[in-house]
Parts: C-alpha cells; sequence; structure tokens
C-alpha cells in the first residue's frame, strides 16, 4: 500500500478556501481538516476572535501534538489528506519541519475582496488578519526547502473554471481528477471547525463553486491604504499561479 497524499494547502480568511475543502471531502477517497491550528493560535495570542472560547475549548491546543497528527494516520485510512490551514495561524515558534513531508499549495485571493469580504465580519481589520505577508513568507520557505515553486492557485481562476483549475491542481498534487469535486450537497459538515456557525453562511448554502462576479469593493481609505500594503504579498505569488489555459 503507497504512502497517503497530505495536501496543506495555506490561504488566508475570506478566501474560497471552506468551498475548496468542500470539494476535497466530496471525494470518496479523501479525509479533510478544517484550521488544525486554530486553537493554537488563538490560545497562544491572546487575540480576541469570534467564538475564541469556543473554538479553544473544541480543539488541540498544543502544537507538537497537532503536527504529529498533521503527519500521522490519515482518518478512515483514506489515501488522501486534505488540510486547510490559514496562513496566520503557522507562527514562528512552531517547527516547520512537518511541512517537507506534505504537498504544500497556495490558495490566493486578490486583497480588495478578501479585506472587503472581512470588514463584512468585523468591526476592524488589519494587515496581520488577512495573510497575506504570512502568505508570502510560507511561500518562500516551502520554495527554498523544495528548491521548486510550490503549487498556487487563485480564487479567481477557480470560479471562472471549476473544473479545468480542478483538473490543473489534481495533476499538479500527483492525484487523479473526480468529478465528485465540483458539486456537493448543502449544509454543515462534521469536518467543519466549531466556527463555521460565524463564518461559513454562504458555503453552508452552496451545492458547489459559485459563479465569478467582478466587483469594485467599496472600501474606505484605511482599507484602501491595507489593500496597497497587501497587494506585493499577493503579486509575488500571483505571477506562479497555475494558468487557466
Amino acid at each position: 500500500m503507497s504512502d497517503p497524499i497530505i495536501i496543506a494547502m495555506w490561504s488566508g480568511p475570506r478566501n474560497i478556501s471552506t468551498a475548496m475543502m468542500r470539494a476535497w471531502e466530496n471525494r470518496p477517497d479523501t479525509a479533510v481538516w478544517d484550521e488544525p491550528l486554530y486553537g493554537h493560535y488563538l490560545a497562544h495570542t491572546g487575540i480576541d476572535h469570534p467564538m475564541r472560547q469556543e473554538v479553544i475549548d473544541a480543539t488541540e491546543t498544543d502544537w507538537r501534538q497537532i503536527v504529529d497528527q498533521l503527519t500521522g494516520p490519515v482518518p478512515d485510512g483514506k489515501p488522501i489528506y486534505f488540510q486547510k490551514h490559514m496562513t496566520l495561524h503557522l507562527m514562528d515558534h512552531i517547527d516547520q519541519g512537518w511541512m517537507e513531508n506534505v504537498v504544500n499549495c497556495f490558495l490566493i485571493r486578490d486583497p480588495a475582496e478578501v479585506i472587503a469580504s472581512y470588514a463584512a465580519k468585523r468591526d476592524s481589520v488589519t494587515a496581520a488578519d488577512v495573510g497575506f505577508e504570512a502568505q508570502q513568507k510560507i511561500f518562500r520557505h516551502v520554495q527554498e526547502r523544495n528548491g521548486k515553486t510550490p503549487v498556487v492557485l487563485d480564487a479567481r481562476d477557480v470560479l471562472r473554471q471549476p473544473e479545468i483549475m480542478l483538473q490543473k491542481l489534481c495533476a499538479a498534487v500527483s492525484v487523479g481528477f473526480d468529478q465528485t469535486m465540483l458539486s456537493w450537497p448543502a449544509g454543515r459538515r462534521s469536518s467543519d471547525g466549531v466556527w463555521g456557525v460565524h463564518w461559513y453562511e454562504a458555503v453552508e448554502k452552496s451545492t458547489g463553486f459559485a459563479p465569478y462576479k467582478p466587483s469594485q469593493p467599496a472600501l474606505n481609505s484605511d482599507q484602501s491604504d491595507l489593500v496597497a500594503q497587501c497587494r506585493p504579498f499577493y503579486d509575488e505569488l500571483y505571477q506562479h499561479r497555475l494558468q487557466p489555459s
């Protein structure tokens, strides 16, 4: 029996990361893990997030134990393990050696769209909240350690051409594409983090990737400044993204 393929997908918040997790979970051969390091992040930083204590109480907060599980046996013996990570959760004190045993991928989204979406859910938003700089840092780390550019996927491309982009993603991580990734039943999942009741309203109603709708988010001056601050980090990864054609 061959070793399982473990996919660690690194995203910032307010991306299509949960929809991507739905796509992988809908495959019969894949187990998923929703934001494994979130509880540790909250416990270590003391930061105030929605449902903070509920998240800490419901999750493992010892990063060493989490890391052991990230590369340990896959639930239900599945051959593929998809792990949805938020970039800001991978703090500097966490040993990153485990990342050499997984396939690291990066899901990016235009900063203006991310910040507008985040601001709709919280009263304030900072550069650290949206994780663009952290994503660049992780990307560079993986690139240096592996000696090659890791897989990058842009949310806009996925929403415009989901089947093509998922086919390209599967090929890039050496697994066969499965049509079941394109649609799924609406509703909550037992695999969703407890925080889903605050953040996942749209994806709980979804049955597939929503069509991309071009928009010009209404941002105030502070949010526009934040977009400008985050854009260089996004642009660096964008130039390496999987091309739609």
